[in-house]
């Protein structure tokens, strides 16, 4: 019968303990399950921290870069204003200046578009400052001279300087008594009417701080110019142009004396400026007119031999053999 010899007891808790043994196995498994969980889900709270501080970077980052290309935009803009329209440009025709009966320039058509570094080249006499200061009233001339649309010819050097044409000269004309800040001061209160040109300057302008920053000039704001080195007084010089809103610049030998330091210099900061404004620059240094000119000119006798780029003007053998001659004066 069943139960008298007990083994159907003994079988039944043999099961209840199979049963128990199954279940803390379950339960023991279910605690690891959990764990794994557990650590799956920090795991991947860690993943979702870390995504998220990734994309907070870049969020920073594009914040960064966004208001990197605003600024480049508002400097692009500055650099527009202050320079000019992509419709200026100098124009000449049939320029013809004599001196008692010698002809120094011989009815000469020249176009130098906005944005343009014009180099004027040619043995002495060939008449490249002469059509400067033909430009710039200077000295008396024939044809026709128009830039921005405007006559230049016949007009007082005061009147075409309020045009937006500015020159320079072979010797800086910097008031060397005058710190550098005082003479930017003034080339800025040509401009202003005369009333105003006494009254107390107060502070530094933005456009005077902003054309010491392009110049390289604002650790020099407050020393006399007379004590500047050579080719910071040229830049000085062409500061003032700046300041003055010109946006035809006419500079004669702006590298001569210079130091190969300052010229490479003097070489950007006139590469900065052509970008939006007419630029024409009379220079006898060869090398420094094959690093930076865009174009150029090249004259003999009073008439245009040549045009072209760097490279043009060096494979013409005309050219060459005027420079190897000597020239005629």
């Amino acid at each position: 019968m069943s139960g008298i010899d007990g083994t159907d007891g003994i079988d039944t808790r043999e099961e209840v303990s199979d049963v128990t043994e199954k279940n803390n196995e379950a339960g023991k498994n279910d605690v690891s399950d959990a764990a794994q969980l557990r650590a799956e889900a920090q795991q991947l709270r860690d993943e979702a921290r870390q995504m998220r501080d990734e994309v907070s970077r870049m969020k920073d980052e594009i914040v960064s870069e966004r208001k990197r290309m605003q600024d480049l935009k508002d400097e692009l803009s500055v650099l527009d204003d202050r320079g000019g329209q992509w419709s200026d440009y100098l124009e000449i025709q049939g320029l013809h200046v004599e001196f008692d009966g010698f002809v120094a320039v011989k009815d000469l058509n020249l176009t130098v578009q906005h944005g343009d570094l014009r180099f004027l080249i040619g043995p002495n006499g060939a008449g490249k400052t002469t059509i400067i200061d033909a430009i710039t009233g200077l000295t008396p001339a024939t044809g026709s001279a128009k830039f921005r649309g405007e006559q230049l010819l016949g007009r007082k050097p005061n009147d075409i300087v309020k045009l937006g044409v500015g020159r320079t000269f072979q010797t800086a004309s910097v008031v060397e008594e005058l710190s550098v800040l005082e003479n930017l001061q003034l080339a800025e209160g040509f401009r202003k009417k005369t009333r105003d040109l006494f009254r107390p300057v107060k502070g530094v302008s933005q456009n005077i701080q902003y054309m010491m920053d392009v110049t390289g000039l604002t650790s020099d704001a407050y020393k006399p110019a007379g004590i500047l080195p050579h080719g910071k007084k040229q830049w000085l010089e062409i500061g003032m142009l700046l300041v003055q809103d010109a946006h035809l610049l006419l500079l004669d030998e702006p590298v001569a004396g210079m130091t190969p330091e300052e010229r490479q210099q003097t070489g950007e900061l006139l590469k900065r400026c052509s970008r939006n404004r007419t630029v024409i620059i009379v220079e006898h240094d060869m090398e420094f007119m094959r690093k930076f000119a865009d174009s150029v000119t090249v004259l003999n006798q009073g008439e245009i031999l040549a045009e072209g780029s760097v490279e043009e003007i060096q494979n013409n053998d005309e050219v060459v053999s005027i420079y190897l001659g000597g020239g005629e004066n």
